[in-house]
């Protein structure tokens, strides 16, 4: 059958078959990816809000888990994702414009921002890991052969949960105020909003104990690390989970965007049809959101 040239002009190579017109492909796909977006937040939302609950409830453990973040990489990651943002609107306005050299560079800026973005959180992730700072008990064995660990020992005083910080060389990237040794004035941390204080140091019952491995001769005490506040962990559990499942989200916009730039690389966007572009650049700019909210919730408050 042959193709008139007046129906193949109607329907151009980037016109799947059962779409009619390309406005109508392009409202087709903003659709679905908002539809997808929509499920990404209810994803994200739940976890805010069991956040919010654990953080209601516990207060003093956010407080005392949050000084063991590095604030400084947190806020470089934060201005990272934003101009990563600018530069993928940005990228979306030139292929508008048919401006395919422009696309191109502002599409590698950004995957450039998103690469950057996890290059910095696995150093953060692997200077925590060699502090020993882990989610769950683990978080409580003694690094072998590491005296430089920022760690928190706890003083019940009447009422209160005190918090003996014990200064060390770590590169944690902020200031915080610390005690030179245990023995020092220790640093108030206010009690749980509801229950018994979320630091309590039996809050660990003996049965909650890491399995003995050989290597740890020092379980005298439920908590390994009596150094460190008991049931911040909880805090880590949650911090590893929701920056870590943004990361996966990163990476899995770093693949978009390296679509993208061979798409472009091989002219397959113009002001006809930059579909790909739009939608990718609505995924990022929501990925980009999530942090906006995770770094403010852990590294600041």
């Amino acid at each position: 059958m042959t193709v008139s040239p007046a129906h193949a002009h109607e329907h151009p190579d980037f016109l799947r078959h059962h779409f009619n017109t390309p406005k109508q492909q392009f409202e087709a796909g903003k659709l679905g990816m908002w539809l997808f977006l929509a499920t990404e937040v209810l994803l994200f939302g739940g976890l805010f809000v069991g956040y919010s609950v654990w953080r209601g409830n516990h207060p003093e453990m956010f407080k005392a888990g949050s000084i063991f973040l590095n604030t400084n990489l947190g806020a470089v990651n934060t201005a990272v994702l934003i101009l990563s943002s600018i530069t993928m609107a940005a990228a979306v306005t030139m292929a508008q414009r048919n401006k395919r050299g422009a696309l191109m560079l502002f599409l590698s800026l950004t995957l450039a921002g998103a690469v950057t973005f996890l290059v910095i959180k696995y150093f953060e992730y692997t200077h925590k890991f060699h502090l020993g700072i882990y989610p769950g008990l683990k978080f409580y064995e003694k690094p072998a052969g590491d005296s430089h660990t920022l760690s928190g020992s706890l003083v019940n005083d009447a009422g209160g949960v005190d918090l003996v910080l014990v200064k060390g060389t770590g590169p944690l990237g902020q200031d915080v105020t610390v005690a030179d040794t245990p023995e020092a004035e220790p640093t108030t941390v206010a009690p749980a909003a509801i229950g018994p204080a979320g630091l309590a140091q039996d809050a660990l019952e003996p049965g909650d104990r890491p399995a003995d491995d050989g290597h740890a001769e020092h379980l005298t005490h439920p908590l390994q690390d009596p150094h460190r506040p008991a049931n911040v962990h909880m805090f880590f559990n949650i911090y590893y989970l929701m920056t870590g499942l943004h990361g996966v989200h990163v990476a899995a916009g770093i693949g978009v965007l390296t679509w993208l730039l061979i798409g472009a690389a091989k002219g397959r966007f113009s002001s006809a049809y930059f579909t790909p572009v739009d939608l990718g650049g609505l995924y990022w700019h929501v990925v980009d959101l999530i942090w906006i909210f995770l770094f403010p919730l852990f590294y600041l408050i």
